[in-house]
Parts: C-alpha cells; structure tokens; sequence
C-alpha cells in the first residue's frame, strides 16, 4: 500500500483530544486520524448511497409491498 504526507495543523485542543483518545485505545495519533477520515468519508458516501437510490425509488411499489405485508401481529419473541 502506498502512503503519502500530509501537513496537518490542527488547533491545540483538537490535537490533545486526539492523542488522548489514540492513547486511551492504544493505537498513534496517526491512525487515529487515518481511522476518523476513513469513518467520515464512508459516511458522506454511504449518504450519497442512498440518495441516489432514494431518488429512484418508486413510491407506488413501496405502498403496494406494504399493503400486502398482511394484519398478523408479530410472532411470539418478535415483540421485543
């Protein structure tokens, strides 16, 4: 896997969380950066995932599919 630098400034306060919370899990400052821009970039595009899909759904199935999910009431042990 190739790696490349970045020249981060982070305020002071932010940088002290951070190491604390590396410390705290037992892993370096800098992956704990890798690891929150990884957490947010899956984020945004698990977001933008289901936009599109949102923006291709069709509303008249969706209704019909639950019309037709019946009146039963839950199963025993579905309850909670």
């Amino acid at each position: 896997m190739s790696k490349s630098n970045y020249a981060l400034r982070l305020q002071p306060s932010l940088k002290q969380a951070a190491e604390r919370i590396a410390a705290s899990e037992g892993t370096s400052l800098n992956q704990f950066i890798n690891v929150a821009v990884a957490e947010k970039l899956s984020a945004l595009e698990t977001e933008d995932f289901f936009r599109s899909r949102a923006k291709a759904a069709d509303r008249k199935a969706f209704l019909a599919f639950l019309d037709g999910a019946g009146d039963e009431p839950p199963a025993e042990g579905d309850r909670e």
